[in-house]
């Protein structure tokens, strides 16, 4: 039988080869595998005889190179992939906030998640573009999750934040703290004192246990979701990562089909 009469076999191992390629380079950074032995192991339990294979590599070369946008929808498609496997589990907690740590409508249907570090100066630049977001849609709730990695002012921030939580204060003490610039002891206390917070009670909520327990759980979640830096964001299924504009969160939350 010749491979023209296997027309479906062979569109089948474009497929499979393409995407086993991807998934042998991911397994060489992840893991440091030997990429020919995964491939080798793969191709012979898919039954394929060392003919068939020279014969399909051909087919997938000449393919890939005259159609070579393909391979960037490949990638997305695997990265979609990975992301729902790490959101597998906790897409409900990620998306439950701290009680109070809300912007915009702490009842809105339409959520986005940002995790946020005040000593980080992308943080700071998103502040806007969230709140044009909020202006343009009253159904949105923004769930800030404090994911303080750059420094010990940052942790001290992120707990005082949470503290002002606790107060109904989150949202005045979220701007003015980035209003304010470095989360330095002097800044924190300046704005602590500017929206009027409890400082005794602040102090006690700062060392209790349900705040701790709030950022290393925030920590848990960014390990498992890939986040190596701030801001980084959830959209239904979806994670990004970095500064964005107010239209790049917009048309992420309109393909979650939370667009307003």
């Amino acid at each position: 039988m010749t491979y023209a009469a296997k027309p479906l076999r062979i569109a089948a191992a474009v497929v499979f080869l393409v995407v086993l390629a991807l998934g042998a380079a991911w397994i060489v950074s992840a893991r440091g595998a030997e990429p020919e032995n995964a491939a080798d192991s793969a191709v012979r339990d898919a039954g394929f005889d060392a003919k068939e294979r020279v014969a399909i590599e051909a087919v997938v070369r000449d393919y890939l190179l005259k159609h070579p946008e393909i391979l960037p929808e490949i990638v997305e498609k695997l990265r979609e992939k990975e992301t729902l496997a790490a959101m597998d589990g906790i897409q409900e907690q990620v998306a439950t906030p701290f009680k109070g740590a809300v912007l915009g409508n702490p009842n809105g249907k339409t959520v986005l998640v940002e995790f946020s570090d005040y000593a980080c100066g992308y943080c700071r630049q998103s502040v806007a573009a969230v709140d044009a977001l909020i202006a343009e849609n009253p159904d949105l709730k923004v769930v800030i999750r404090e994911f303080p990695i750059l420094s010990q002012d940052s942790v001290e921030a992120a707990k005082w934040a949470l503290a002002a939580a606790e107060q109904g204060k989150y949202e005045a003490f979220h701007r003015a703290m980035y209003d304010e610039g470095r989360p330095t002891a002097d800044a924190i206390a300046k704005v602590g004192k500017a929206i009027g917070l409890d400082i005794a009670a602040a102090q006690k909520a700062i060392a209790s246990d349900a705040v701790r327990a709030e950022i290393e759980a925030n920590r848990a979640y960014a390990s498992q979701l890939q986040f190596d830096g701030t801001p980084a964001w959830v959209v239904g299924n979806t994670t990004l990562q970095g500064a964005l504009a107010k239209s790049q969160l917009a048309e992420a939350l309109e393909k979650s089909g939370q667009g307003g």
